[in-house]
């Protein structure tokens, strides 16, 4: 977090190729369609990275270690064993023996090199589609502090990972959830804040009062949640960087809750309990003006904005159960989405513009699942006794979500899958964690 990284573009290392181009040779280009849900890893060769100064040894080997465990967390990709290698990398400038790499099957090939220099350390990367024999994208060189090495890998995955998907990356990015402790019936609950892939947790809030949902501020800076520590729920924020908190002046009301900032962050959209009933509301931050965007005697909760902010997803049991529905940022007359058996819930809006995602309860089973915004192609990607709360990665191609097992020692974990269904894996916390929010990329 306290990590400034330089993304300083290095040299544009145009390589002298005279290799055939990839047509020629029958294969196409070096491509992974992240949503096809039968996708063949791609298998890929990373070398260690070159040592470039005497103690840069242990960093070079870190590194690569997770760019090869980014990019095959994601399921798409296949780390070729370094013991299979017919050639090895001893230099950053080297020639690539294109032939050699295509022995082992490797379809994409990553070198680098690390060199240290005080507290501070350069991280320089390439990309090589093996079978057309070429560079994919230019070089590049990252400069930063040797403790914000993990950030560094993450962006040289997030660079690899958007060449050959043509998606932007999510690992240099944040998550903000509750972590649990003790047992079932008296459970402490902290917010916390980690890495997405659950390192360098940090503890935003104590255990002395009961914390829920929270969620990103659009940059990152902000964290809102709901609160009891005044015996009532109320919508508190902290500021990531001096943890600092404050109260958010929301209407007058019993309880307040599920609260999300706007996208420009100037106002929060939240749930309002009052004589009985639940109303979607939204607050200036700045100036204190609320403004009630629903108005009916059924339970109205858990908004999503979209991200051009137009219109909000919510969940109501207007209709006598618990169903999904969009209406203008401005409030007015909601349509109806979700049709399916059972009912539905925490509603998230794709930061693409182009699903909804949600928790779906049917037939005894919880479910996530994502539609289209109008309601169609409803699929469902994960079934247990009780998941709940998903939250999109920044390019909007895969979720986390809260998975809680059965029984009276049953308890919470964090968990992720992509938006075809695949690659359901559980994100390794300290202890119990639920409610993830994940943040934007870092700059």
């Amino acid at each position: 977090m306290m990590f400034r990284c330089f993304l300083a573009l290095c040299v544009a290392m145009i390589l002298a190729v005279s290799v055939a181009p990839a047509s020629a040779q029958g294969s196409g280009p070096l491509r992974i369609t992240v949503t096809d849900p039968n996708v063949e890893p791609m298998p890929f060769a990373i070398p260690t990275f070159e040592a470039e100064t005497g103690d840069a040894g242990q960093l070079a080997s870190q590194i690569t270690q997770l760019v090869a465990q980014d990019l095959t967390g994601t399921g798409l990709f296949r780390q070729i064993s370094q013991d299979a290698f017919v050639s090895q990398v001893t230099s950053f400038a080297q020639p690539v023996a294109y032939t050699d790499w295509r022995t082992i099957n490797a379809q994409a090939l990553i070198t680098g090199a690390v060199a240290v220099s005080g507290n501070q350390v350069t991280v320089k990367f390439r990309l090589y589609d093996v079978f057309s024999g070429q560079e994919l994208g230019a070089g590049q060189q990252l400069v930063g502090t040797t403790d914000g090495w993990r950030r560094m890998a993450h962006k040289v995955a997030d660079q690899v990972y958007s060449r050959i998907t043509g998606e932007s990356g999510y690992f240099d990015s944040r998550v903000v959830f509750v972590a649990e402790s003790g047992p079932k019936d008296n459970r402490s609950k902290r917010i916390a804040i980690m890495d997405y892939d659950g390192a360098n947790v940090q503890y935003l809030t104590d255990s002395s009062s009961i914390v829920l949902a929270p969620r990103f501020s659009p940059n990152g800076d902000r964290v809102i949640y709901t609160s009891w520590d005044s015996g009532f729920p109320r919508i508190n924020a902290i500021d990531v960087g001096t943890v600092s908190r404050q109260q958010l002046a929301t209407q007058q009301g019993e309880m307040a809750f599920s609260p999300r900032f706007s996208r420009d962050a100037r106002s929060v959209i939240y749930s309002l309990s009052n004589g009985g009933n639940t109303d979607i509301w939204r607050t200036d931050v700045a100036t204190g003006q609320h403004m009630r965007l629903t108005d009916a005697p059924s339970i109205e909760t858990a908004p999503s904005l979209s991200p051009d902010g137009s219109q909000i997803v919510f969940e109501s049991d207007r209709s006598g159960s618990q169903q999904l529905y969009v209406m203008s940022a401005s409030g007015g007359e909601p349509r109806r989405i979700s049709f399916g058996e059972g009912r539905y819930g925490t509603p998230v809006w794709s930061p693409r513009g182009d699903l909804v995602a949600f928790t779906k309860q049917n037939a005894g089973r919880f479910h996530i699942g994502v539609m289209r915004t109008d309601g169609s192609e409803e699929r469902l990607l994960t079934a247990s006794f009780l998941d709940e709360s998903p939250t999109w990665a920044p390019n909007g191609r895969v979720l986390m979500f809260s998975r809680e097992t059965q029984g009276e020692s049953g308890a919470s974990a964090v968990y992720s899958v992509d938006v075809s269904g695949r690659n359901l894996q559980r994100v390794n916390t300290p202890g119990g964690a639920s409610d993830p929010s994940w943040g934007p990329l870092q700059p």
